[in-house]
Order: structure tokens, then sequence, then C-alpha cells
């Protein structure tokens, strides 16, 4: 096995970690791995069709990974204050206090702000829960995207 492989692989796997380790930045890490390898080989694998499709599914799970919490919240009926207050609150809470300070901010964070809206607690306890499935989901799917991007390069590249 090359260097260059072996790079690549490490970066794809970090992705993998990166999508239930906080802080490390899983979809950028897995199409960093898929970059590095083709800009090395001279753009000839893997082949341009897969890494655009990658690219492309690497932006919508970034994408997604972002703001799920607070299409969620929006989802359940929840104001779009209450989508900010997830998302807003979900990004500080990771950074100051991990992955369950980020689920414990994202739920208080959006009851509170439904519950002030509406004065109805049922209302905001369904709004907090529809955020926090939304941020759980999100990660899963994460999970799933950036295994796939490791397994689809290791195939792409081995045939």
């Amino acid at each position: 096995m090359d260097w260059l492989f072996l790079v690549a692989v490490a970066l794809l796997f970090a992705g993998v970690l990166g999508s239930v380790l906080p802080l490390l930045p899983a979809v950028p890490l897995s199409l960093g791995g898929i970059y590095v390898y083709w800009w090395g080989t001279g753009f000839s694998e893997p082949g341009l069709l897969f890494v655009a499709g990658a690219t492309i599914v690497g932006a919508i799970a970034f994408v997604g990974e972002h703001t799920a919490s607070a299409v969620s919240a929006k989802a359940s009926g929840g104001s779009l204050w209450s989508a900010v207050a997830a998302g807003v609150v979900g990004v500080v809470a990771l950074v100051a206090t991990g992955p369950v300070g980020m689920v414990i901010g994202v739920a208080l964070a959006t009851f509170t702000v439904e519950f002030y809206r509406t004065q109805d607690a049922k209302k905001g306890a369904k709004t907090a829960t529809y955020a926090v499935v939304g941020l759980l989901a999100s990660a899963v799917f994460q999970l799933l995207v950036t295994g796939s991007l490791l397994v689809g390069f290791v195939v792409a590249v081995s045939v």
C-alpha cells in the first residue's frame, strides 16, 4: 500500500470518528481524504463521478448536521425563534460542554422559547422533543454518510 492511500484512509476514518466524537469535523475530514488521494493521483483515482457524488452527499450531510435541531423544532409546529434558539444554543453548548450538554441545551432552549411564546408546557415539551430527536438523527445520518464514504472510497480505488 502506498502512503497516499494510507493518508486518505486515515482521514476518512477520522471522519467516521468525528461523527461520534465532538468537535471533529466529520464530513470535511472524510472529503479531505478523498480529495487528497484524488489530487495525489493526478485527478485520476477515484473517478470524477465518485468525487462529485461524494461531494454532493457530503455537502448535504454537512448542512443537515448543522440545521437538524432547528428544522425539527420548526417541523413540530414550533416558532422560528425556537428553531433559531435550538441551532444557536446547540452549537454554543457543544463547544462549551460537549455532546451531552448540547442535547440538554437544545432541549432547554427550545422548551423555554416555546413555553414563553405559548404558555403551554405540553407544546414546549413536544417542540423540545422534536429538536432533540432531530439532533440525534443527524448524528446517526452523519455516521452512515461518513462510513459510506470510507467504504465507497476503498471499493472505488480497489477496482
